[in-house]
């Protein structure tokens, strides 16, 4: 009985985890819904956001007093709800309250796929929603990085130098980290190249 117990548990706990891939795997699908309402030609994908952010945490300098292991992991949480919920921006006019009860829930419920895994996985979550400690404000930043990044690269990329001044206005001031911030100000000085190069050749 024990056995037959055993395997029952084992073919359950595969299902459950054949599920939470089905559900990680939408985010390899869904378009960030900044750049699909802006019209922006084949837009970056919630998980190919998520991976330069992970990518990123490399940047993590080792004289820090930071969790390298745990910013990586926690760029590869902080927006898994989405598969769920869907990417909600401020102009999807959804309340910020209501946004986060929504992405605790849809965590909640992927995390019961993961058996013992999944507390440490909504733990690392709520850290991130929270901001209240060092890695989790480091990968704010990292999420408003890649955003200027992105913002940048369509800019350069579809010959609309200055089209999407919006988040570089909406990020202003907000990355904390020193290392950050010059990787943003630098992102900031190509990007004004681009658009005074722009403005000449007119």
């Amino acid at each position: 009985m024990s056995c037959e117990r055993g395997a029952s548990d084992t073919m359950q706990d595969t299902k459950k985890l054949q599920e939470f891939m089905e559900l990680v795997g939408r985010l390899k699908h869904m378009k960030r819904t900044g750049w699909v309402k802006l019209d922006i030609p084949d837009p970056e994908t919630i998980a190919g956001h998520m991976y330069r952010m992970a990518m990123l945490s490399f940047l993590v300098d080792g004289k820090e007093n930071l969790d390298k292991t745990k910013i990586m992991q926690m760029t590869l949480i902080h927006d898994l709800a989405e598969c769920i919920v869907g990417d909600i921006t401020p102009h999807c006019g959804i309340p910020p309250d209501v946004k986060h009860q929504m992405e605790d829930k849809a965590m909640e419920d992927i995390c019961k796929l993961l058996g013992d895994k999944g507390p440490e996985i909504l733990q690392i979550f709520r850290e991130y929603e929270r901001q209240e400690s060092p890695e989790a404000q480091y990968v704010k930043d990292l999420d408003r990085l890649d955003l200027l990044m992105q913002a940048y690269e369509y800019e350069k990329r579809d010959n609309i130098p200055g089209k999407l001044d919006e988040f570089f206005i909406a990020t202003n001031g907000k990355i904390r980290h020193p290392f950050i911030n010059k990787i943003a100000a630098d992102i900031s000085e190509e990007r004004d190249k681009l658009c005074r190069s722009s403005d000449t050749a007119e």
